[in-house]
Order: C-alpha cells, then sequence, then structure tokens
C-alpha cells in the first residue's frame, strides 16, 4: 500500500504510542478511510462479510452468513464473548416452546406479543415485534441446533435469577397483574442448562459453532475506522472494508492481554477497582503494540461490538445520571460499533435510555415491604421486574429510594440469605444491606428521623399499606393481595436502594444504539436511507431490548437481530 492511505496508517500507529497520561481504555475510532475503488488499496486480508464484535449477536450473524454460503470472517478485540458471556444466559423465549409445555404452561405467539407491547412501547415496529414472537420457537431449536441446552425445571418463587438446576422461570412482569393478559402468565425466561451461571456455556457452544461451520476468527485486534468509497454525489458510499489494529502473534505482550481479560472476567463483580487497573493495562498494551491491517468486506460488514456502558464520555454526554450506577458488560462494551457507524453518517437512537436493575427478590419476602422516596412515600408497585422500578426510582425519583421493613420481614430475609439457595451475588448485597447499613426507628416517625424522610408522609405511606393488607382490597400501585404484608411489628428498617448505594449496587446497561432497516438490519442514515455494506445487530443496534430491560430479551434479540443481519450481509 502506499500513498495517502498508508502515510494515514503510518501517523495512527505513531499517534498510538504510550504517552504520559493514562491510557483511555475505549477504543479509538476515527474518521472513515474513503477512496475510489477497492482496487486503490492493498488489502492483508479479505472475506465476502466481516463481522466486528464476536458475542452473541456476531456469533449468530457469522454462523447465518456461513450457511447461506458467504466466507465470513470474525474480529473481536478480545478472544470473543462480552457481555454474552458474563451474562446469565437467559433467552427470552415463548409461543410455546417444548420446556413451557413440559413445565404445564400454555403459551402462544399473539400471547407474548400482547406482553412484550407493555415492555418494548413501540422501539420497534408491531410488524418486527411480531416477526419475533411468531419465530421464537424457531430461534430456540436454531440455538439448540447450535449446541445450547435447555430445561423446563422451575424455581419456586420469583426471583431475579433462577438458583441452581432450575432453568424456566417468568424473568419479566408477566406475573404483575398491570401486565398480564387474558391468559395465565407463562414463564419464557429460558435459561441456558449449565452449573453456575449459564452465560459462559451458552456462549461456548455458539463460539464453537461459528468455528465448526468455517468462519475464520481474527482476536485481539479492535477495528477504529470503516473504509467506504467515495460517493461522487455526497450521499453514503459503500462500506468496502475495515482497518482493523491487532496484536503481533506470539508477542508476550499478546499473551498478556489475554492474561488480563481472564482476569478482568474473574473480578468484575467482587473486585471492580482491580478489573478496572487490568482493563487499563491491556489497554496500554493495545496502544503500545496494535499494527493496523486493512480487511476486505466484498458484501458486508456487520457492526455487533456491544452498548456503550463502559464509554465513561458518551455516558456523561446521554445519560449522566446513571453514571453513579455500576456498569455491567463486557471489557469491550465501549460504543466502538456506535462510534463506527456514526463515522459515515448513521443515525442513533435512544442513546439516553440506560437501564437501571433495582431487583429487590431475592429474599422472596422483599417485595411484600414497601419502597418509598426520598420523601417517605411510596411509588411503583414493589413486586414488578427490577428494571422496572430502577428506572423508576432514576427517571422520576432522582435516583433516591429506600426499601421499608419491619422486624418480621427482616428476619424472614436473613434467614432466607443465610439458607435459602441464592446466588452469592444475591445473598450477599442482601446481608450486607440488611446488617451493616440498615436504618432503624422504633415507629415511623422515628424511622423518617433516620433517613431524612417527612415523618407524616412515611406513616401515612405505612398506615395506606397496612390497611390495604389487612383488608386484601386492592392495592393502589397494583400489588398482588398475596404480596401485601402489614409491616406491624416493630422496630422498622430502611435499606438504601438508591443508586450509588455502596453496599447494594445498582446495575447499568446501555439501551441506545444504530438505527437500523428492521426488514434486513440494515444501518440507515440520518434520512432513514440504507448506508450500503454495512448492518448492526445486538446492542450496537436498535431493537427489542432498546426501551425497558427484560431478562433475556437481550440474549434473543441477538439471536433474532444477528441471524437477520447475517443472511442479508451475505446477499449483499
Amino acid at each position: 500500500m502506499s500513498g495517502p492511505a498508508a502515510g494515514a496508517l503510518r501517523t495512527r500507529a505513531q499517534d498510538a504510542r504510550p504517552r504520559a497520561r493514562r491510557t483511555s481504555t475505549v477504543t479509538p475510532v476515527h474518521e472513515a478511510l474513503e477512496v475510489d475503488d477497492a482496487s486503490q488499496l492493498s488489502w492483508d486480508d479479505e472475506a465476502e462479510v466481516v463481522v466486528v464484535g464476536w458475542g452473541a449477536a456476531g456469533a449468530c450473524a457469522a454462523i447465518e452468513a456461513r450457511s447461506a454460503g458467504a466466507r465470513v470472517l470474525v474480529i473481536d478485540r478480545f478472544g470473543g464473548g462480552g457481555a454474552s458471556k458474563l451474562s446469565g444466559g437467559v433467552v427470552y423465549a415463548g409461543g410455546g416452546t417444548p420446556f413451557q409445555q413440559q413445565a404445564g404452561f400454555q403459551d402462544s405467539p399473539q400471547a407474548m406479543f400482547d406482553y412484550l407491547r407493555h415492555e418494548t412501547q413501540g422501539v420497534v415496529s408491531d410488524t418486527t415485534l411480531w416477526r419475533f414472537c411468531e419465530s421464537s420457537v424457531d430461534h430456540l431449536q436454531w440455538l439448540q441446533a447450535q449446541g445450547v441446552r435447555f430445561d423446563a425445571a422451575m424455581p419456586d418463587f420469583k426471583t431475579s435469577y433462577p438458583p441452581e438446576g432450575k432453568f424456566l422461570y417468568h424473568s419479566g412482569n408477566e406475573v404483575v397483574a398491570a401486565y398480564a393478559g387474558t391468559l395465565p402468565p407463562a414463564p419464557r425466561g429460558h435459561r441456558a442448562v449449565s452449573r453456575g451461571q449459564s452465560g459462559a456455556a451458552l456462549y461456548a457452544a455458539l463460539q464453537a459453532a461459528t468455528l465448526r461451520c468455517g468462519v475464520h476468527a481474527l482476536t485481539q485486534g479492535a477495528v477504529r475506522r470503516l473504509v467506504r468509497q467515495r460517493s461522487p454525489d455526497g450521499g453514503s458510499g459503500r462500506v468496502l472494508g475495515v482497518e482493523v489494529w491487532q496484536l503481533p502473534p506470539q508477542h508476550p505482550g499478546t499473551r498478556r492481554h489475554a492474561e488480563l481479560d481472564a482476569l478482568v472476567e474473574r473480578w468484575r463483580t467482587f473486585r471492580p477497582q482491580k478489573a478496572a487497573a487490568a482493563r487499563r493495562e491491556a489497554a496500554d498494551i493495545e496502544q503500545a503494540i496494535a499494527q493496523p491491517r486493512l480487511v476486505r468486506a466484498s458484501r458486508a460488514v456487520v457492526l455487533s461490538t456491544g452498548g456503550f456502558i463502559y464509554n465513561p464520555e458518551l455516558v456523561a454526554e446521554h445519560a449522566p445520571q446513571f453514571r453513579r450506577g455500576w456498569p455491567i458488560g463486557g471489557a469491550g462494551c465501549d460504543g466502538s460499533g456506535l462510534r463506527l457507524g456514526q463515522s459515515v453518517g448513521a443515525a442513533a437512537q435512544d442513546l439516553s435510555n440506560v437501564s437501571a436493575w433495582r431487583f429487590i427478590t431475592p429474599p422472596s419476602v422483599w417485595p411484600r415491604g414497601i419502597v418509598v422516596n426520598a420523601q417517605g412515600e411510596r411509588f411503583c408497585n414493589e413486586q414488578v421486574y427490577g428494571a422496572t422500578l430502577g428506572h423508576e426510582m432514576v427517571a422520576h425519583q432522582g435516583g433516591r429510594a429506600w426499601l421499608v421493613l419491619d422486624a418480621r420481614l427482616r428476619r424472614q430475609a436473613i434467614r432466607e440469605c443465610l439458607f435459602g439457595p441464592l446466588w452469592a451475588f444475591q445473598r450477599l448485597p442482601a446481608l450486607g444491606a440488611m446488617l451493616l447499613a440498615g436504618r432503624k426507628g422504633r415507629t415511623p416517625e422515628a424511622l423518617a428521623q433516620a433517613i431524612g424522610a417527612d415523618p407524616a408522609r412515611l406513616r401515612r405511606s405505612i398506615d395506606r399499606y397496612n390497611a390495604t393488607a389487612q383488608s386484601q382490597t386492592g392495592d393502589a400501585l397494583g400489588k398482588s393481595p398475596d404480596m401485601c404484608q402489614a409491616l406491624d411489628q416493630a422496630p422498622y428498617w430502611a435499606l438504601d436502594i438508591s443508586i450509588g448505594s455502596r453496599l447494594f449496587p445498582l446495575a447499568t446497561l446501555s439501551l441506545g444504539g444504530l438505527r437500523v432497516n428492521e426488514a434486513d438490519g440494515h444501518v440507515v442514515d440520518g434520512q432513514g436511507r440504507d448506508i450500503p455494506g454495512l448492518f448492526a445487530a445486538g446492542r450496537t443496534a436498535i431493537g427489542l431490548p432498546s426501551c425497558r430491560y427484560v431478562s433475556g430479551l437481550s440474549l434473543a434479540d441477538c439471536v433474532f437481530s444477528g441471524r437477520r443481519a447475517g443472511r442479508a450481509a451475505a446477499g449483499e
């Protein structure tokens, strides 16, 4: 390669050397390299379809494109997996899956569609939502064909994540009366079978299927810009390929980079500061030794790099109220796919939409208490799914809230944490909140003083709730009668469930992304026109989980949108 393109690559290489300031962990993304024709460049590698990001969406896109006969290369900044590998491995599926039927539940695409319309709130068209629901059984069977296993065993109570040995559950608001349809609620959270959390097992099956079908992989390489054909009329030129900065094989720094990726996975939950330091060291290595390569995509590029929750600049710009949350995802969830799309004129949507997870179950008895705002007033049905509660708290209550229990509920919750079938990530924060950080008062007024709330408002909230529980009349906020339990045994306790709570962190992840043509996953520009040769899938794109989060909907959308983009990219 020679001329301006080669000079640009050399300049980038010089700019990538270590500097005195602390290296950002965010992937650098530059303006697109524009050429009149692909033959102007000397390409280092070539495929018909290039998939950027090898999580669940990227794997599904790559497998589908390869099944359509295309030669496929998948690229990942690390070793593959991303947020999908670190997830709970839950796929939202319904419409009458074999596992729903084995568990004794009837479901239909129509019932699934009616429920999800509450959750998606028009973020995708009804046509796309119906297509998703109608094809749900097929997508689950497709995952099984790739080697993912599911089961019909259900937990005994509503939970944020099923205990060991349980794999089917109500993963959203299906059992909440305000969301229920005319049919009995069906469980649609299908957790992949494994010991421990299931994300690694689900992703391992997809990764093996990707390689088994003949897809080539380029790992430890970050795509920093797109290559596109210059458009003579100023429109969107065709995307021709990518510029990827790859760590040299066999280099000691490359091996260390892989070790750091494994350490980030291990430390991310209970040692977040060490995980952050490992991410910074990995970024230092990338900046020091990565070398640029040009990869031709003769048909199309698919962007599937995840969300942007690990991009502090984007979060501060679009969703500053969530900065004190606990970001969850893979180390590569820094918005690189979003920014690559924007570099060629792609339109973005809902970047201010971040999901805040305030799960208060398990312990299963916690939702029998009440959640109040900083003034001491109830504002949400405590029975709802954790992301629904978190949204109401951050969006409408300034991120401040307290869970109020009486002595009986607190004893029951502690007993469940100590002896019940809970995961460590459920047990330890709950115990920490109750034993180390709870505020106590002999009366509602004394408790209000302890938390800085209005005594009269907190007393009124408790009295009204107790009257509802004792009379079994309808709760004003829609909680089921069987979940209403009078708070009448002193002392009273308040647990801080606010964003920024030190012992009870609030998980956050980004939901917005690139706008796509819902028929095929083409990335579109500000006028809604397809950008030739560019597709997006998973959390990089606007999809079913881009409005409100439901457990399993992200992975289900990875399959739905990934397969859609892969098929269309192969046909470009």
